[in-house]
């Protein structure tokens, strides 16, 4: 059946996020669901959102405690919407939020709703904490005995070492390796100096500085917990001081340190979503159009410096589908989970021979890097995981609706080998 003349334009209507922090820091007392909360009720205030029934809010975290089960809908119901408006608890890694968008955006093209939020929070300082598993066992059987004498008998059985705790650990679980270890590996495999990463570092903190400075912040920021800029940003960055920081993975021959990697981050963000029509009935702007959308993965396992380039396919199957060269672009945000990944991806698009050698149709071309990131990125914010679509989608459409016009290219990776792309228009 011929869909296309039911599917509907996806408006971004608004944002807002709470300052993002470097874990253990400002939030250290705080958890997902009151940061998720936070950045709701910004944006329920920011657009006059109290009372309303909406479609949908849907979002999720990548690191939550077991009572996080039902997160978003917990979120919602500690804020002013009509608490009839249901919500879904989604994830993907990074792409969370953008996944999230996604959800809502394809709802509201098919008629399916007329508006909805999408977000993302995550919390590393309050990172649930697992015991071990012959003590969870011991545990669920003791609950069964029928008496004190086969309670204790069964607790006798466990040892020491039984009571260790397990705390989440930042690797793939398929390789072992973190992140970092895995990009590390790009590094080299794609010949990525450290000087250009620093360099792409420091441009990340030097552009955000600037876009504060300049108040583009100031109606995107909800304040939270005596924070109201994101404490990872460094306006007195240099190359020198970039320079003197050790490696952070590989202690012997890496190029990866704390200063051109993100940081582990505390932080929530959301987006408002909604049909033209449902906009102009409440006098809400259209900032821009969600128009494209693609999400791929990638083997990792085997070729191991492929874990974050997942986004090199998505791009490609979605320009297609759209018709659009990559340089047919106003802004690029490409998200910085490292330096080191964003230089591999914009050296694989330049390259015929990398891009066949990844198994891509064509080399993308390269674009004008003055359009990259231009208010800073996830290196200078830093990256609460699930968060960082929402904000990057944020920045977006408010560069497109101030330009009055244009078009906007997304790009997120994340653990596991998968990534999204996504098409902003105005």
């Amino acid at each position: 059946m011929d869909t296309t003349k039911t599917v509907r334009k996806v408006a971004i209507v608004g944002y807002n996020r709470i300052p993002f922090a470097r874990a253990n820091t400002a939030y250290a007392e705080v958890g997902n669901q009151q940061m998720m909360t936070a950045a709701l009720n910004g944006l329920i205030d920011k657009y006059n959102l109290k009372g309303e029934l909406l479609g949908e809010v849907a979002g999720g975290a990548v690191i939550k405690h077991s009572y996080d089960m039902n997160l978003i809908r917990e979120c919602v119901m500690k804020t002013s919407l009509d608490p009839a408006t249901p919500a879904c608890d989604l994830q993907q890694a990074c792409d969370t939020g953008i996944e999230s968008a996604v959800y809502i955006a394809n709802k509201i093209a098919l008629g399916q709703i007329e508006s909805g939020i999408a977000g993302g929070v995550d919390s590393i300082s309050d990172m649930p904490i697992a015991v071990s598993e012959k003590l969870r066992k011991t545990l669920l059987k003791a609950r069964q005995a029928k008496s004190l004498g086969e309670k204790i008998k069964t607790f006798l059985k466990l040892r020491p070492k039984d009571f260790s705790p397990l705390v989440p650990r930042n690797e793939e679980s398929q390789t072992g390796l973190s992140m970092g270890g895995h990009t590390e590996i790009t590094a080299k495999y794609y010949k990525i100096s450290r000087e250009d990463q620093d360099n792409l570092a420091l441009k990340s903190h030097l552009n955000m500085a600037k876009a504060y400075e300049e108040g583009f912040f100031d109606d995107m920021i909800t304040p939270f917990n005596g924070l109201d800029t994101d404490n990872n940003l460094r306006k007195d960055s240099s190359i020198e001081k970039l320079a003197k920081l050790k490696p952070a993975f590989d202690k012997v021959n890496g190029t990866l340190t704390a200063g051109n990697s993100t940081p582990l981050t505390d932080g929530a963000s959301c987006i408002l979503l909604a049909s033209e029509e449902w906009a102009k009935e409440r006098g809400l702007p259209i900032l821009a159009y969600i128009t494209f959308a693609e999400i791929a993965a990638i083997e990792y396992v085997k070729n191991q410096q492929n874990l974050l380039l997942a986004p090199l396919f998505a791009a490609s199957r979605m320009l297609e589908k759209a018709g659009l060269n990559l340089q047919d672009f106003d802004y690029y945000e490409i998200h910085e989970a490292f330096a080191a990944q964003v230089l591999a991806t914009l050296k694989i698009w330049e390259s015929p021979e990398l891009s066949a050698e990844l198994g891509l149709k064509k080399p993308l071309g390269a674009i004008d890097r003055e359009k990259l990131n231009v208010k800073g990125s996830s290196l200078a914010a830093a990256h609460p995981f699930a968060a960082t679509g929402g904000r990057i989608i944020d920045v977006m459409a408010k560069l497109l609706n101030q330009k009055g016009s244009g078009r906007g290219f997304v790009s997120i990776c994340a653990a596991g080998g998968q990534g999204v792309t996504m098409i902003i228009e105005k």
